[in-house]
């Protein structure tokens, strides 16, 4: 059996979020591979996650976070966003009020339009698919590919406008959608993010 140290566990810890005895026996369990170790809580986590997302989250918080261009001058631009768990208890920690912060300064950030594709009104995403239609036929595509090539812009157009898809501003190898997964595998709840709002002085809304 390999050596576990403990430097090996804070690289797992910091790299996947996973706690300290789950990241020791994932690593004891891949004999002290790190990114088999890595796989194997991330697959452990997904399957956690899918499991907790059938569960009611009617707890939580709203958090509101508002941006300053210098600290002696007026918010310019401001979030609000609701965070949902399953309780109280979660709710009161500070992981879990750090996470409504880093979703708050995202949205701030990156502006979306809707939390989740299903959300999108099917009226958007048919013009949406019209218009790069149109650009594939004019720039001369046979149709047998334009299909795909549509679809292909749906995904950059989920990215770009839809906050689950959204990249995470803080790190650009996880969406969203990953940064929640990986929350409620650490916290062991469902959780959600409900309704959110960004105002910036002087634009419409």
């Amino acid at each position: 059996m390999a050596d576990i140290n403990a430097k090996d566990v804070a690289a797992l810890r910091k790299s996947t979020g996973a706690g300290m005895m789950d990241c020791k026996k994932a690593l004891a369990e891949a004999n002290g591979d790190l990114e088999a170790a890595k796989r194997l809580l991330r697959e452990k986590g997904l399957a956690d996650a899918a499991k907790k997302s059938a569960r009611a989250a009617t707890e939580g918080l709203v958090y509101a976070y508002m941006h300053r261009p210098q600290p002696d001058y007026p918010a310019k631009l401001g979030v609000m966003v609701e965070l949902n768990c399953e309780t109280d208890f979660v709710a009161k920690t500070e992981g879990f009020e750090r996470l409504a912060k880093d979703i708050a300064m995202h949205i701030s950030f990156a502006d979306p339009d809707w939390t989740t594709r299903d959300q999108v009104p099917q009226n958007v995403l048919d013009e949406e698919s019209a218009i790069y239609a149109k650009q594939a036929k004019d720039s001369g595509k046979p149709d047998s590919i334009i299909e795909k090539i549509v679809a292909g812009k749906l995904e950059g157009f989920y990215k770009e406008r839809v906050l689950m898809d959204q990249e995470w501003i803080q790190d650009k190898s996880k969406s969203i959608a990953d940064l929640i997964n990986e929350a409620k595998a650490t916290m062991g709840e469902n959780i959600t993010i409900g309704r959110f709002a960004r105002i910036r002085v002087g634009e419409d809304s």
